[in-house]
């Protein structure tokens, strides 16, 4: 006679698309697990570790799901995906519907009722993998636009859970989410959640507004009031909103780059490219959001209108490889590669090319020595949740070298005010956002990232954990301690933000680049 043995149940569950580690191959065949790369990962696993949690996600290839299994410690529960939910739910739904209207529309969204169907089947089934490892009453953390139809489901299944959820990307304005012909259902699925977690307070108040404008629904400040359909009105719940932004391992990163290994691989990463005077940097995934294309072309006009010259300057550009099943995303890498190819053609001296092209992963360790040798880091999204790279380039930043160059369409640019602010639309403000950056003085250099390493180092990943689970354990009301900066520290930032973005629409209008001296003042109004 067998008997069936209960999984394992755990007070703290996350979910996600994917499982924190992958499945990889050496050259003997043998399998082994490692460690996820992606933005999501890389916060979620420094704060997951050592806890007595379960992660519940997809292994990331297709077929049956591998057992469950523990990772340092931490249980993680496998979901099964078959190829034809991987192209309808992932790559389709997803990646062809969802991504595309939260970012802006930069290419078309595509709307399929099939890819819609597939993805509530997959969703059903992560909602019931968490509800099979949740202890009673415990805390859930869905993660991403995903699995926006989880918390409502896990509801039905569970209603003693607490349920959060938190939009690692942008939340699109109430005109481009009401392009979605399942716009109702997918809020309806988040208000499941005890709390909602975005990225800007911009996320948080245009999901509010679809609420309310869109949907007809009640708010009252950061709250939504709703009542799910066939239920009293005795039955209406009340679902808080807020934004939290995330961050980066602060201290982790910064003891990394001071390894004796980091500091020599830094070095001989320079000198591979042949010792250039300045070296830039960018890391993206392979992306049409990240703003490659802008970024490329801002470089090869500063090379033709001779402000920059090979060897003395090198670009080293990190395109992760990302989606190579869809259209937009294969269309991108023909792009770039070409691009690349016609700037090294014609720009590059023998063993000191114009860009150092790597289109691959690298170690965590490997990353830090790229960010502790790049001079200028180039962080260009056309719209981006947060863009961690730029935390990173600057808790990797101890020796306080290194200039941010960052989008103001990164949620990063709410917080770090003190880097070199740019508009990627515009080639000619990014040009000399560009130039001030590889211009600025040494001691204004130093104290820019010295303001950065501050901020970053008091916001760091476990101030993000901490305060989101804080205002998830007492939703629908407030937390006691405040999960946003001071009202001082806002007005500091909005100012020096206004200021910033002031000064490069003065340099694209060509008032020259002087104007990026003035850049320095951040955190004073212009007098």
């Amino acid at each position: 006679m067998s008997m069936t043995v209960a999984a394992p149940t755990f007070d703290l569950v996350v979910a996600a698309n994917r499982l924190p580690v992958d499945l990889v191959f050496d050259a003997a065949g043998k399998s082994t697990w490692q460690r996820s790369p992606g933005g999501l990962v890389a916060a979620m696993d420094p704060v997951m570790r050592g806890r007595d949690a379960a992660w519940v996600g997809w292994a990331g290839e297709p077929g049956p799901a591998p057992e469950p299994f523990s990772d340092d410690g931490m249980y993680l529960q496998p979901v099964a995906l078959s190829p034809t939910e991987v192209q309808e739910y992932y790559e389709g739904f997803s990646n062809g519907t969802l991504w595309p209207i939260y970012h802006d529309v930069i290419v078309q969204a595509s709307f399929h009722r099939t890819w819609w169907n597939t993805y509530r089947t997959v969703n059903y089934r992560f909602a019931m993998a968490i509800a099979k490892v949740a202890a009673p009453c415990a805390t859930v953390w869905v993660h991403d636009y995903q699995l926006q139809l989880v918390p409502a489901m896990l509801r039905a299944m569970r209603p003693d859970l607490r349920i959060g959820w938190f939009d690692h990307i942008p939340f699109p304005p109430v005109e481009l989410f009401a392009q979605l012909p399942w716009r109702r259902a997918l809020v309806e699925g988040l208000l499941g959640a005890d709390f909602l977690g975005f990225q800007r307070t911009a996320d948080a108040e245009n999901f509010l507004r679809v609420c309310g404008q869109l949907l007809g629904m009640a708010t009252k400040g950061d709250t939504v009031t709703f009542t799910p359909f066939g239920k009293d009105l005795s039955d209406g719940r009340t679902v808080r909103v807020g934004a939290i932004p995330i961050s980066v391992d602060f201290k982790g990163l910064d003891a990394l780059a001071r390894t004796p290994r980091v500091v020599a691989r830094a070095a001989e990463i320079r000198a591979c490219l042949g010792d250039p005077k300045i070296l830039m940097l960018g890391v993206d995934r392979l992306d049409y959001t990240k703003g490659i294309r802008p970024r490329l072309k801002a470089y090869l006009e500063l090379l033709q209108d001779k402000a920059i010259a090979s060897p003395e300057v090198t670009l080293m550009l990190v395109a992760l490889p990302s989606r190579e099943h869809i259209d937009a995303y294969r269309q991108l890498r023909e792009e770039v590669d070409g691009t690349v190819g016609r700037i090294n053609g014609e720009y590059s001296a023998m063993g000191s090319p114009a860009i150092q092209y790597l289109h691959q992963a690298f170690s965590r360790e490997e990353m830090a020595a790229m960010f502790l040798a790049a001079d200028v880091m180039l962080v260009t999204p056309l719209r981006d949740g947060m863009n961690l790279v730029a935390k990173e380039y600057v808790a990797c930043r101890h020796d306080l070298g290194g200039a941010l160059v960052l989008s103001e369409f990164a949620g990063a640019w709410h917080e770090l005010h003190q880097a070199f602010i740019c508009n990627p639309h515009d080639i000619e403000g990014l040009k000399q956002t560009i130039m001030g950056a590889i211009d600025i003085p040494e001691d204004e250099r130093r104290r820019r990232m010295k303001a950065l390493r501050k901020l970053v180092a008091a916001h760091d990943v476990y101030w993000w954990a901490n305060s989101y689970l804080e205002a998830l354990a007492s939703a629908p009301e407030r937390p006691h301690r405040p999960t946003r900066a001071g009202n001082e520290e806002r007005r500091v930032a909005e100012r020096a933000n206004t200021f910033n973005r002031r000064a490069s629409d003065r340099a694209s209008e060509g008032e020259g680049s002087g104007e990026h001296r003035l850049l320095a003042d951040v955190g004073k109004p212009p007098g």
